[in-house]
């Protein structure tokens, strides 16, 4: 802590050194003095970009991404000792965020003060590093780094005609930088920034030398009214909802979907909370959580309007349960491939869940429409059963095993967005490759079931005595005129002449 930037430099350097020594990675860009995960400027802070190489020339499994980041992380951890080097990926979605994972916000609402605030934030990196679900868990707040505390006399200094605001530009314009304008060349803007050169402000002395013009414009050092002296005091304060907070960064462990790892982190912070401080997610973490179930509802209000549309195409209630009863297998068979392939479910299996149900319809459709039609021209319901069996075998088969076949550069794609696309692949293949096989199977007999039902309810006849009704007023209104009125229920025929 409180490293002066020269030894930050320096660090960063041989980190950089170390890390363009590593196989597969190919540039990168070194910044002293700031972090870009925590956006703040710090003596001691350091940011390293990582470009790795191409694609083509990555396509082993230990040049991937992740191998990288772990082989190059257990390395830093060996031959760098003097600093604590953290390695993320590039953030999901772009804005959200400086780095891959998610971020938890302790807040302290009870003003506990800020070092009790950094040993509840370390006793809960410490149980999230434990955690084997949870990896690279840490927290840059640190409350007890060295200071400068400057005391100035208000009293002397107002005798001596120094204003305090002429101190405060003093000194920003002595450590600063200080600020001073823009101004536009070669087509961009650039800022002024003034700062004494670093071997006029290497110690206390240094300090004690500047002089400040008071208002009688004579100069006035600073000495005379001030005296420095060293405190503990953190890096920089961190606000959140208006409380002094700290941030801990995380990511999933192996084989931990994000949502596992947020509850895994969530109770190893509510563990070591105390009653006066709690915890706020930000960041991605916090639309995850914001979103919850939403793909579920989103998925049931799918099979409704698939529902919904094939009622209204069979004009019935009943025959749309017999193709939509097929997606339940569907989805069992899609789940169960994701797991054996040791994938999580994320976005994109549950968009090629939403692409199996009308998938999954689709050939139950081509069997319940043709079983409807040999039904309406009179055939019983076990011979249309087994008649749209064997006429719609084959056109099942073909367009299914078409589509199963061109998903599979899917599952074994690689390169850029390789990890999404095999997610995708391998939930559609899987559910297809089910409901195919089983579904040529389970449709007849839902089909073959829920139209038994429907043939044993009992067929309402018109009312005789509606029908004798309709026919006299048709009588009354006939002026006396001779009409023959023929009037056909059932199987009788009626005639009456007036």
């Amino acid at each position: 802590d409180a490293a002066s930037v020269t030894r930050t430099r320096e660090v960063v350097e041989k980190i950089e050194r170390i890390a363009l020594e590593t196989e597969g990675v190919k540039h990168t860009v070194a910044i002293a003095g700031q972090s870009i995960l925590l956006n703040a400027n710090a003596s001691n802070f350091g940011a390293l970009y990582l470009m790795l190489d191409d694609f083509d020339n990555r396509t082993r499994p230990e040049l991937s991404g992740d191998a990288i980041a772990a082989a190059l992380q257990d390395r830093l951890a060996q031959e760098i000792p003097e600093a604590v080097v953290n390695i993320f990926a590039a953030p999901p979605v772009e804005g959200l965020g400086t780095a891959g994972g998610f971020k938890i916000i302790l807040q302290d609402l009870g003003d506990n003060g800020l070092p009790r605030l950094q040993r509840i934030a370390d006793r809960i990196v410490a149980a999230g590093q434990s955690d084997p679900h949870l990896q690279g868990v840490f927290s840059s707040f640190r409350a007890d780094t060295p200071w400068l505390e400057l005391i100035i006399d208000r009293t002397q200094a107002k005798d001596r005609g120094v204003s305090i605001d002429d101190i405060r530009t003093e000194l920003e314009s002595t450590i600063g930088p200080y600020y001073i304008n823009d101004f536009n060349l070669f087509g961009r803007t650039w800022q002024v920034n003034v700062q004494a050169y670093y071997t006029y402000r290497q110690s206390i002395d240094d300090l004690k030398q500047l002089k400040i013009r008071n208002n009688q414009g004579d100069m006035v050092p600073l000495a005379d009214f001030a005296s420095m002296r060293f405190v503990s005091g953190p890096v920089f304060v961190m606000r959140y909802n208006m409380y002094p907070a700290a941030a801990i960064h995380a990511d999933a462990g192996p084989d931990t979907s994000s949502g596992q790892a947020i509850e895994h982190l969530y109770q190893a912070a509510e563990e070591q909370l105390p009653q006066s401080m709690r915890t706020e997610w930000t960041e991605l973490a916090l639309l995850q959580l914001q979103t919850g179930n939403t793909a579920m509802w989103v998925f049931l209000l799918a099979v409704v309007l698939v529902f919904l549309v094939l009622a209204a195409q069979y004009e019935s209630w009943s025959l749309p349960l017999a193709v939509i009863l097929v997606v339940p297998m569907c989805l069992l068979c899609a789940i169960t491939g994701v797991i054996l392939a040791r994938m999580d479910v994320n976005i994109f299996t549950q968009i090629g869940f939403l692409v199996l149900v009308g998938l999954a319809c689709k050939n139950a459709i081509l069997i319940v429409e043709y079983a409807k039609a040999q039904r309406e021209a009179g055939k019983e319901r076990k011979q249309a059963t087994l008649a749209a069996c064997q006429l719609r075998l084959r056109p099942i088969i073909m367009t299914s095993f078409a589509f199963i076949l061109g998903v599979v550069p899917l599952m074994v794609s690689e390169g850029a967005g390789a990890e999404m696309r095999r997610t995708l692949g391998i939930a559609v293949f899987a559910g297809m490759l089910g409901v195919t096989l089983f579904g040529i199977f389970l449709t007849p007999v839902f089909y073959y079931v829920i139209q038994w039902f429907k043939d044993r309810r009992p067929v309402r006849l018109p009312d005789l005595d509606d029908d004798w009704r309709a026919v006299e007023h048709a009588v009354s209104h006939s002026n006396g005129q001779a009409h023959t009125v023929e009037y056909e229920t059932a199987a009788v025929t009626t005639r009456q002449s007036s």
